[in-house]
């Protein structure tokens, strides 16, 4: 029996166009998301957007062919203002990340994360990004009002209204998170890539992964897990960044020792200046080994003396590596010329005290 494609004389050139147009975001949907969401490094996220990305071609197509072949006349507006929803949301969506992509490469600026190369949000990108944003919502929203039959100032109005004041209701929520990400990234003193550490209730030492609109990504560099902290809650602390070193030499960092006053400070500076050369000649990744170390007295305290060793690095990323080193070089070093770092306790004993007693038999 011959196959009838009587049928396909019914469709009309739009639906044609359509069904081609999605048939070939479909074939070529990986390229295309691998290309728009180019800064994505996990294979989950790629895989889930992929899935949408075909899901939504293929509603779209069934919805279009379903319109076409198996509704009446009469039940078809209302499948059409459906189907035109769908269309107009899934191109808004597109349409705001396609901006977002080539916003980007003209106003991004290129930057090594983690070894990875990317480009980068600056102040100028986020603002473009956010009008662009702002004008697709906007085009989107009052192609929807029309699709709706609100074809009235008043009803479209209306319908304008009752978003305004829904957005003016969560302004709380949103906008400082905003406003904040703009502020970090017109500040340049914060960029994507930078180490920085907080030390709020929990100190953290992470890489600035990424400045998003409400919130920033950083990479804790300790237990190597990503920490979402809000734009508004990070300005409101105080951030130590260690890429953004003030000297030439590299960033200073410090290593501190509680050492009992038993030991003279001649031993003790002896002592730390031996572990130091000890470092350098096991080149210790990070140290700066060309600049001189600084070997000083912090702290007078009441159970020992506070000394420390003040030395340059530059790899930031490794600084957790090199602290650890250092500790073990500068422990077996002391341990050599038999100096304690355990903090000594120390009771003082008034002597009329100590005389009473004995006079006592005690």
């Amino acid at each position: 029996m011959p196959l009838n494609l009587d049928f396909l004389n019914n469709i009309d050139a739009l639906t044609w166009g359509v069904i081609v147009i999605n048939l070939l975001l479909i074939l070529f949907a990986k390229p295309l998301v691998s290309l728009v969401f180019s800064d994505s490094d996990q294979a989950s996220r790629s895989n889930r957007r992929l899935h949408i990305f075909r899901a939504l071609n293929l509603l779209i197509i069934a919805a279009f062919g379903y319109y076409q072949f198996f509704k009446s006349d009469e039940q078809r507006a209302l499948g059409l203002n459906i189907l035109a929803i769908v269309v107009i949301l899934y191109l808004a969506y597109l349409l705001g990340h396609l901006a977002n992509y080539f916003i980007l490469r003209r106003y991004g600026k290129t930057k090594e994360i983690n070894g990875k190369t990317r480009k980068v949000e600056t102040y100028n990108a986020r603002i473009l990004t956010l009008f662009s944003q702002v004008f697709i919502f906007i085009m989107a929203l009052i192609s929807i009002i029309r699709v709706l039959g609100f074809n009235s100032l008043l009803e479209a109005g209306g319908v304008i209204g009752v978003i305004g004041v829904f957005l003016a209701l969560t302004q709380a929520t949103w906008a400082p998170d905003i406003f904040s990400g703009l502020i970090i990234l017109n500040s340049d003193m914060l960029e994507e890539g930078d180490v920085i550490e907080l030390r709020g209730s929990e100190a953290i030492y992470g890489v600035v992964y990424k400045t998003k609109v409400f919130h920033t990504e950083v990479l804790n560099l300790f237990n190597n897990h990503r920490i979402m902290i809000r734009n508004a809650l990070l300005r409101d602390q105080i951030i130590h960044n260690l890429s953004k070193f003030a000297s030439a030499k590299g960033l200073r960092e410090r290593l501190t020792f509680n050492i009992g006053y038993d030991a003279s400070p001649a031993a003790v500076e002896k002592m730390l200046t031996t572990a130091w050369q000890t470092a350098i000649e096991q080149n210790i990744p990070g140290i700066q080994a060309q600049h001189e170390v600084e070997v000083g007295i912090l702290n007078t305290g009441d159970h020992a003396v506070e000394w420390a060793v003040f030395y340059h690095t530059k790899h930031i990323e490794q600084l957790r590596l090199t602290r650890m080193a250092l500790n073990r070089v500068f422990l077996k070093t002391a341990r050599e010329h038999d100096i304690s770092l355990a903090t000594p306790l120390t009771h003082v004993i008034d002597a009329s005290t100590v005389k009473q007693v004995m006079a006592n038999g005690e």
